[in-house]
């Protein structure tokens, strides 16, 4: 969905990595779980944290921060698990991803988001929705069906298919 198909007013999730505020389109929350014990799998991406037991299932924990380049996710009282629903090429997958912590619901109207800034060629932004314009800050709209690449879904899906019990 690009900026020019919100037609209506959207609730996003807003977080914080870092200084930043970013935020998500409410429809992909799950739920938002207090840091839990991560279990690490070896041979996964940086990022990828480890896994969590929600509920007898097994949910692959994600650090943003790591995705985006940024220092790794330090555990806080504020830190927390924003547990989401990734969509691609029709598959659904149920993944948490580390906050620093979380801000609040916000709506936003179609004329108080911008189109995500032009970073040049060699820098991918693909999964930056818009700018979001919220009480004088900019707050920056992720579009969580594009920001991890098909390959690094597939070895995340392969590592909850391999920790599954038999």
């Amino acid at each position: 969905m690009s900026i020019d198909t919100v037609t209506e007013t959207t609730q996003y999730l807003s977080f914080k990595l870092g200084e930043e505020i970013f935020a998500v389109d409410v429809a992909k929350v799950r739920e938002i779980l207090d840091v839990i014990a991560i279990t690490k799998v070896p041979q996964t991406p940086d990022f990828m944290r480890g896994v969590i037991n929600l509920r007898g299932s097994v949910v692959p924990v994600m650090d943003m921060r790591l995705k985006f380049g940024m220092p790794p996710t330090e555990r806080t009282v504020n830190t927390c698990i924003i547990v989401m629903e990734v969509t691609q090429e029709g598959e659904t997958m149920v993944l948490g991803s580390l906050a620093d912590s979380v801000q609040e619901v916000l709506d936003l109207e179609p004329d108080q988001i911008e189109p995500a800034p032009r970073i040049g060629t060699r820098l991918r932004s693909d999964f930056v929705k818009g700018m979001g314009k919220y009480n004088d800050r900019f707050i920056i709209i992720l579009d969580i069906d594009r920001i991890f690449s098909a390959g690094e879904l597939e070895v995340i899906a392969d590592t909850i298919s391999e920790d599954k019990p038999e």
